[in-house]
Order: structure tokens, then sequence, then C-alpha cells
């Protein structure tokens, strides 16, 4: 196979995925002129069957969009909500909102570092493969998610679409006693933390850097998680952070249909952009407590503290372990702080109004905005997840992977299949379980 004449790479199905999608690369001479990450599943209809719902019910329903990160979806849509009726939830009840928050970022970093993107760097074809291989970091990679699952089910009721999330706080609230079998849990789990932020350090990086502007929520004083302030890190040398009011979310990021998808692409300020953990971490890294900022430089992160930004996508995986020990970390503080609250939840009385809620998903920048009648019915919904957010961006490093490997020479179809993969799943795009996602045909032109 020769650089010459044109070749049409086309990956019919994404499988083991949430949701469905293909992949299509066009080469011309040498030079890959076009790349496509179509998503082709039926519309989900989200949006249009919130419209008449009480005000009370958008946490339940929309949980259910994301099997892997329903808390996001749970807490955004609680912002929203309370922000719509005027209220806001505060003290221990946001505390534990958070340290809900904490469990699910454990346990979806520790799927995707173990189970999904490990076997890529380790020459693994899947995680059963990496298991006879590497036994004692899977184990410690479930023992890890367990954790998080741990703390998920005892606060949310159970690790998948909790129910003990509502509007204004929660069903039930803990006890400090109830709690501490959950932090000896998390004891245990912090030497695997660490353990794992120095077993991903060990990998090979392919060299890349992602074209794109760095976006994320920033919080005064902390790692920004459950709530925080849109901002965005321009590309390019001698550019600064900038921020928007949330309320003005979707002035700045604008979907659009793309003929070859059923999933809105979104750009910011008409510029492609990236949300999720490397954005996260280029922008609020410094206020990492100082045992997680060490840890990441030992992992050879560069320091955001010293004005440095790390834009490998490969090294993403790196970043998400410096994340699950974290939240770890984060966790263990708010449960040693906690106390109980007078009452589980704070009323949300109803009121005509529009609200906007926005938190950090595992992948990224997740937005909700409601409106609200008289009565508390939704009378429109708009729910902006980080994987449409990111297309753009992923296409835009297919592209480049795909170009930087033909400069190498000859590249066979198995070794730009393989390439594709890592590329995508340096994303974590909503992928649950997969290991080999990409069936290859080619049509040469």
């Amino acid at each position: 196979m020769t650089h010459r004449g044109s070749r049409v790479l086309h990956v019919g199905a994404l499988a083991r995925v949430e949701g469905e999608g293909a992949l299509r690369l066009r080469i011309t001479d040498g030079t890959v002129t076009e790349a496509q990450l179509s998503i082709y599943e039926p519309p989900r209809f989200f949006e249009a069957f919130l419209r008449g719902r009480r005000h009370t019910e958008p946490p339940d329903i929309t949980s259910r969009v994301c099997g892997i990160c329903p808390v996001a979806y749970q807490t955004s849509s609680c912002h929203a909500i309370e922000d719509a009726c005027g209220v806001t939830v505060d003290g221990q009840l946001a505390a534990l909102r958070r340290l809900l928050y904490c469990g699910e970022w454990i346990e979806s970093h520790t799927l995707h570092i173990y189970l999904l993107h490990a076997p890529d760097f380790l020459g693994c074809d899947n995680a059963i493969e990496l298991s006879r291989t590497h036994r004692a970091d899977v184990e410690r990679g479930l023992r890890l998610k367990q954790a998080g699952n741990t703390l998920m089910e005892f606060l949310g009721g159970r690790s998948i679409h909790p129910i003990n999330v509502r509007v204004g706080g929660f069903h039930r609230t803990p006890t400090p006693a109830e709690l501490r079998p959950v932090a000896e849990r998390l004891r245990q789990a912090r030497d695997d933390a660490f353990e794992t932020v120095a077993w991903v350090a060990g990998f090979d990086f392919p060299e890349a850097e992602c074209d794109a502007d760095l976006f994320a929520l920033a919080e005064p004083g902390t790692y920004a998680i459950e709530t925080g302030t849109p901002t965005v890190l321009p590309h390019g040398d001698g550019h600064r952070p900038r921020t928007f009011p949330l309320a003005d979310f979707t002035t700045h990021v604008v979907e659009k249909q793309v003929p070859y998808s059923t999933a809105l692409q979104a750009r910011l300020d008409g510029r492609r952009h990236l949300t999720g953990a490397l954005a996260r971490y280029a922008i609020s890294g410094h206020r990492l407590p100082p045992p997680v900022r060490e840890a990441a430089r030992s992992a050879g992160l560069a320091d955001p503290a010293s004005g440095d930004v790390c834009r490998n996508p490969f090294r993403s995986v790196v970043v998400r372990a410096v994340e699950v020990l974290y939240a770890v970390e984060e966790a263990l503080r708010l449960i040693d702080a906690y106390e109980p609250p007078s009452r589980p939840a704070v009323d949300v009385p109803p009121r005509a109004g529009t609200g906007h809620g926005a938190t950090e998903a595992p992948r990224g920048t997740l937005y909700h905005r409601y409106s609200l009648d008289a009565e508390g019915l939704v009378t429109d919904a708009c729910l902006i997840p980080p994987t449409s957010q990111n297309q753009g961006a992923i296409e835009e490093d297919l592209r480049q992977v795909v170009q930087d490997r033909l400069r190498q020479g000859d590249a066979t179809d198995a070794e730009l299949t393989r390439l594709c993969e890592r590329a995508i799943r340096n994303h974590d795009p909503c992928i649950s379980c997969s290991a080999h996602f990409l069936d290859l045909t080619v049509e040469r032109a």
C-alpha cells in the first residue's frame, strides 16, 4: 500500500459503547483530508419528554441518560431546577453531593483506566488478556472501582441510577457512624490510587497535541467537581483563561447538526474545544492539595501552577489517575468534616423561571437548562453533554495522529485501526466497556 491515490477507511460500528457510532477517514495522496466520527443511533428525545414533567422529576429521568455517570446528570439537573426556583443548597447537603460525586469519579475513571485504556498501552487486545499478563494491576483496579461503587451505593441507594438524590438534597442522609466503614474502605483505596498514578506514569506515550481550546468549570479555592464557573483556556501561547456566567452557556457553546451524525456537535465561541480531564487539570490543577500535586509531578505531568499545560491526549490517562487519587482524598476530607444536616432536603417550591446547572462529569462539563411555569411544570429543557462538545476535537485528533503515522511511511489497515482506537479512547467518549470496538473496511478509489 502506498500514499498515492485516494482511499477511504470506513469503521462501520463502534461496538459495545454507550451509543452507536462510525468513523470515516479519507486519505488522498498521503494526506488525511476528512475525519468524521458519526453517531447514528436514533435520537433519544430526553429534552422533549421532559417537557410537561413536574420540576421534581428531571433528576430521576435524566440519570437514565448514562449508566456510568448518572450522578453528573442528577446533580446538574438539581442545580438547574433549584436555580429556576431561587433556592440554594449549601452546607452539609452540598458537601454530601460532592461526596457522592467523588464516588462517581472514582468508579468511572477507574473503569476507563484499567479496563478500557490500559490494554492499549500494554499490548493487550482486551481487559481479559490484560488480567492474564497484569493480574495484580487489574485486581487493584477492581478494588478501586468497588470503593467508588460502595460510596455511590451508600449515599445514592445504588451505584447505577441512584435513587436517594432529589431536588433540594436527599431523601435520607447518613449518620457519622454509618460513614465510618465507608471511610475505612476509602483509606484502603488511597494506597491503590497512589499506585495507580505511578503505574500509568510508566506507560509509553506517543507525542501528540490537542489543537483545541480547553474548557472546564473552575471554583475558587478548590478543584471543581460539582459546581463552578465556565472557564476557557484558549489554545496558543500567551492566552490567559477567561470566564463567562453559567447563564450565558448556550451563547458561547453553540450546537449544530452535521449531515453525517444524529448527534449535535458543539463549538465554543466558534472554535473547536475540549472538555474533560485534560481541561480540568490545565485550568484547576494548581488547586489540588499538595500530596496530589506531588503525585502528578512525579508522574510527569506539567505543573499548571508554573503555567505549563499538558495537551497530549495520550496522557489523559495519567490525569484521570490523578483525579481518582484526588477524589479519594476529597471524599475522606468530606467524611471527616461531616455533621448531619438538620433535614435531608430543603424545600424547593415551584415558580416560573429559567435555571441553569453545570457539573464536571468524568468526561467533562455537563450543562442543563430548564424553564418552568408557575405550577412547576417543565416548559423547555436543554442538555449539553461533554461528548457532543468533544466530537470536533476527537475528529481533529484522529486526523492528526493518522497524518503523523503516514509521514513515517506506509501503514496497514490494521495499524491504522489500532491507532484510531487509541485516539478515540483517549477521550473516553462514554464508552462503557470496549476493547475491540472498530470494524474496519477499506475502499480504494
